[in-house]
């Protein structure tokens, strides 16, 4: 055992071959203090895909046998909740590709929803 305890303040205490402090900050090495959780593009527009997929499926599922209009017609409110959903989570701040893709992405599904249910109008 040392026989005294390192003072942080002048020298770095390590942790095997790990430095979990150091005399310029007191948070170990591996701790950085100046970033914070920034979601990215890609997982608003993935979420979108996805929920829409989800969505798109079950009220294709459950609307079947009904007319297509009324298929239509809420897979088109689905379509418009998720897309302003997906903007307010940050995709109005994104580059304009990221935009136009997931305006592409949603009209794309709503279309093959369109398509499949055109046979029962």
């Amino acid at each position: 055992m040392p026989d005294r305890f390192p003072d942080p303040r002048e020298e770095d205490i390590m942790a095997g071959d790990r430095r979990i402090s150091r005399p310029d900050a007191s948070l170990p090495d591996w701790e950085v203090p100046d970033t914070a959780y920034r979601p990215i593009p890609i997982v608003w527009f993935t979420g979108a895909l996805i929920t829409e997929l989800l969505t798109l499926t079950l009220i294709s599922a459950a609307l079947a046998s009904q007319s297509g209009w009324f298929t239509i017609a809420l897979a088109s409110l689905a379509t418009g909740a998720i897309g302003m959903w997906t903007w307010e989570r940050g995709m109005k701040h994104a580059a304009r590709g990221w935009q136009v893709a997931t305006v592409l992405m949603l009209a794309a599904q709503l279309a093959f929803v369109c398509i499949g249910a055109g046979e029962r109008i």
